[in-house]
């Protein structure tokens, strides 16, 4: 490409015949994106809104639900927090075991893929804020043969993840009569199928199947996976939930949610550590995963767009950069190939990159089928 066509190409969206939101990178591939009148994306809005937001009204109906249930759990733990080390659960710890003084359990459902940096960052919060920790390690065999069925079964490599981070810390809330679960971002942040204006305390069982797992264990089982080695997997009853009285609450519906000062923060006051991600060009999500940029290239091959677009698209929205920057950007960093991690993923299960591509591409919508990602 000549240097005036590079010029003439430069901020421009990858896709011309896609439909991108008119304030940020995304585009119309991405799942559950919804475009207002205007041709805005719903996480825009969802971003224009909070900043109208009474947020000292809603730090007040927090304390109101945190010291209910202290006085719900006297002589037990006053919540579960499901951790994996993450800037996020590390900022989650901090807020409510120093400033809201709770009784913690952090519960964390480990992938079997944690990075070096990832293992020491959660054995560093844990040491930091002194509570008691359960964890759950999915053995390598099946996480192996799960990490293959997955990409067929929802275009997808991490349905491990998923499943297991909405079973595993649900299963141990309703076993041990723990009613409050607490989380971190806001649902409403990443634009899912909520909006800060929703209810903030109605805990849905489903939550992670609907917006990422994709489907239940008792559809991933098959005879190389029998369901006996998926129970780990298995939500709890609508029934079993109910009799607990287990409700979950999103941190970030109730404080304001700034992900580059809480991450400054835990840098600062917890010696939390950045690593460098494939597939992304900020150093701090999904640092404690080494197979982050498979899941992030699988969805490139079949949306179109990587975590460089949502990351770019989030700097739009908090002014830290053009969307013109955001798109130069984003288009480079998503079509790298993750060589370490897709390397690791197709020795582990025997798949072939062809192979591997042609199973995202079957999960393309339809507006994507067609896209060259040359």
């Amino acid at each position: 490409m000549s240097s005036e066509n590079k010029k003439s190409e430069y901020g421009k969206p990858p896709y011309p015949q896609l439909k991108y939101c008119l304030r940020c990178c995304t585009p119309e591939t991405r799942a559950d994106i919804v475009f207002d009148e205007m041709g805005i994306c719903n996480m825009c809005v969802s971003a224009e809104h909070k900043m109208r937001i009474n947020w000292k009204k809603r730090e007040e109906e927090l304390v109101k639900i945190l010291e209910d249930a202290k006085r719900k759990s006297p002589n037990t733990y006053d919540c579960i927090v499901p951790i994996s080390g993450g800037k996020d659960s590390t900022y989650q710890l901090h807020v409510l075991t120093k400033v809201y003084k709770m009784k913690v359990l952090a519960v964390t459902f480990s992938h079997n893929w944690f990075s070096e940096v990832g293992k020491q960052n959660l054995q560093n919060s844990l040491g930091k804020f002194n509570v008691d920790h359960i964890m759950f390690t999915p053995n390598r065999s099946l996480v192996n043969k799960l990490a293959k069925c997955s990409l067929y079964k929802i275009g997808d490599s991490c349905w491990t993840c998923h499943a297991g981070v909405g079973s595993f810390p649900l299963s141990v809330a309703v076993k041990f009569r723990i009613p409050l679960m607490i989380w971190g971002e806001s649902v409403a942040e990443a634009g899912r199928i909520s909006t800060y204006d929703d209810s903030v305390v109605q805990y849905d069982r489903d939550y992670f199947t609907k917006i990422s797992a994709k489907i239940y264990a008792e559809e991933m089982a098959n005879e190389e996976i029998p369901l006996k080695d998926l129970v780990m997997f298995q939500l709890p009853s609508h029934e079993e939930i109910d009799e607990a009285g287990v409700v979950g609450i999103h941190l970030g519906d109730f404080i304001f949610w700034d992900n580059e000062r809480q991450t400054e923060f835990v840098k600062k006051e917890y010696g939390w550590k950045e690593d460098n991600i494939e597939g992304a060009y900020k150093k701090y999500k999904s640092v404690e995963c080494r197979m982050v940029g498979v899941h992030d290239y699988a969805c490139f091959v079949k949306r179109g767009f990587g975590r460089a677009t949502g990351q770019a698209s989030q700097d739009v929205r908090a002014g830290l950069m053009t969307r013109t920057e955001g798109f130069e950007i984003a288009k480079d960093v998503d079509k790298t190939l993750p060589q370490k991690a897709l390397s690791y993923y197709l020795n582990i299960t025997g798949l072939s990159e062809e192979e591997f591509v042609k199973a995202c591409k079957n999960h393309s919508p339809e507006n994507a089928k067609d896209l060259s990602h040359a």
